[in-house]
């Protein structure tokens, strides 16, 4: 594997403002993930998990710490030219067809028009919209718009990707084709890195799982290792183990 740092995090911290004062959402936060890893992203409702995943899109500046992706910083568009993002909920213009937001998401990540034409079938068909793309998006299920989202982070053949939810809103077979989409992905070494409840996704995919808790990491680890230590109980049962001790040693 190549170790180029593709994503470099440093003791990020966010925060929102509140009638109270202010809520630190993510605090302290430090990973990495290199080229051609697949990293997933675990933690429970409300641990910071698209706080953090916002930070990296640059929708959010950090309260303190910082982000480098491709050595640049968090939200430039040198950065986001080479990233694939598909954001927890894709809320997209109703009146437009599913080829004309592919043609939207595709300039604006300065793909030829010319290399659209012939991209766009083939990635519909890859997620499983083929014969959908001129149906007007307002008539698509909420599964077929994530399939869609799916289509608009892949448009410009990024070099990372980066989801929030990973299979939000589709059904099993979509889940199974989204899986094996991006397995072929990895095996072409393009770097993801998602967050998901899933944790049968994480383990099908991923080479290292970084859990979040409360803001703070509650673990980075090689998916084999956390693997061996969670033994016959199970990844699940392991994690929210560690969440448990967490909680009873907070003061």
């Amino acid at each position: 594997m190549n170790h180029e740092t593709i994503i470099a995090v440093q003791d990020l911290a966010v925060e929102y403002k509140t009638r109270g004062g202010k809520l630190r959402a993510v605090d302290g936060v430090s990973f990495q993930v290199r080229r051609g890893e697949c990293v997933g992203f675990i933690g429970p409702n409300g641990a910071g998990k698209s706080s953090t995943i916002k930070a990296l899109m640059g929708f959010h500046f950090p309260a303190s710490g910082w982000i480098r992706i491709f050595g640049e910083p968090a939200g430039t568009v040198a950065s986001k030219l080479r990233i694939g993002y598909l954001p927890e909920v894709t809320l997209y213009y109703p009146f437009l067809r599913g080829t004309e937001l592919l043609k939207l998401y595709g300039g604006l990540q300065r793909v030829p028009a010319k290399v659209l034409e012939e991209r766009i079938p083939r990635l519909l068909e890859t997620v499983g919209l083929t014969g959908y793309g001129n149906r007007l998006i307002r008539n698509y299920s909420k599964g077929m718009q994530q399939r869609l989202g799916i289509a608009q982070a892949l448009i410009a053949e990024p070099e990372c990707l980066i989801f929030d939810e990973l299979s939000s809103g589709l059904d099993p077979v979509g889940r199974h084709d989204l899986r094996a989409v991006l397995l072929d992905l990895k095996s072409r070494g393009v770097t993801i890195f998602f967050s998901s409840h899933e944790l049968y996704e994480v383990e099908a995919l991923c080479d290292r799982v970084i859990a979040i808790h409360k803001g703070r990491v509650l673990f980075d680890k090689p998916l084999g290792e956390l693997l061996a230590a969670a033994g016959a109980a199970g990844l699940e049962a392991y994690f929210m183990s560690l969440v448990r001790r967490q909680d009873a040693s907070a003061p």
